[in-house]
């Protein structure tokens, strides 16, 4: 982003602000442009767009538009390291820093990507097993990166995690961590829809992403980025790029 953009961030800053580290793939690649495109919203430039018409979707009696409120909000993404407060004395510019020397240690690498369903959601994912570990070991180091820089989660957000229903091992991670899909739970995922009831819908949107991403090719894992939500319910906008080390880098320095 510009200097006149990430200065708009800041100082849209609030006590309630979040941040969190994300995968988001290189503004000038054919995957950026394709995942904005169908979210009608690129979280860099604020720009929204109108969603595409998909013969699929439209003869379900549906739209894109209608379908992808929820990741319209949070823009094209992966999660890294989930939306977090930062932790009392903590500024902007220091969890930059952090992240800006992690990602200076993390190579480059290309991941095939398969449309599912995960529950009542549409994602893609990776599709070779050595991908998903490659991303999930990533992950990880984000998350003991910024392990510091996190705030723990206040007891009403806990408690609703909770409530939501998690494993054993879910909720140990929750108390360790404030975030129960993280290390060993984490799935890497990059989302395409709401919760959706329809079956038909979900197989119509899976069909429509696994012949577009065999299309796009292998997804460019290049870089992170880190995405900023001003105040509760704004959109996540992207703050600042963060590319990652050359291909001949060691992955984990």
């Amino acid at each position: 982003m510009s200097g006149e953009a990430n200065d708009t961030v800041l100082n849209a800053w609030t006590p309630d602000a979040r941040i969190a580290l994300y995968y988001a793939p290189p503004a000038s690649s054919t995957w950026w442009r394709a995942g904005c495109e169908w979210l009608g919203r690129n979280a860099e430039t604020g720009r929204s767009t109108e969603t595409p018409e998909e013969p699929a979707i439209t003869a379900l009696g549906q739209t894109v538009a209608a379908l992808t409120g929820s990741p319209r909000r949070y823009g094209w993404h992966g999660t890294l390291v989930a939306p977090f407060h930062t932790a009392e004395g903590v500024t902007p510019q220091q969890v930059l820093s952090e992240a800006r020397e992690w990602a200076s240690h993390i190579s480059r690498f290309d991941a095939p990507l398969s449309a599912v369903e995960m529950g009542r959601f549409v994602a893609l994912r990776a599709a070779r097993p050595d991908d998903d570990e490659s991303i999930r070991r990533v992950a990880a180091s984000a998350l003991y990166t910024l392990a510091s820089l996190r705030a723990r989660p206040s007891e009403e957000d806990a408690e609703r995690r909770l409530a939501s229903g998690l494993s054993e091992r879910q909720r140990t991670l929750l108390h360790e961590w404030g975030y129960p899909y993280v290390l060993d739970e984490f799935r890497f995922h990059m989302t395409l829809s709401d919760a959706l009831d329809s079956a038909s819908v979900r197989a119509a949107i899976v069909s429509l992403w696994q012949t577009r991403a065999e299309a796009l090719g292998p997804l460019p894992f290049h870089e992170a980025a880190l995405f900023v939500q001003p105040n509760p319910g704004a959109p996540f906008t992207l703050w600042q790029r963060l590319p990652f080390a050359n291909a001949h880098s060691e992955a984990l320095e």
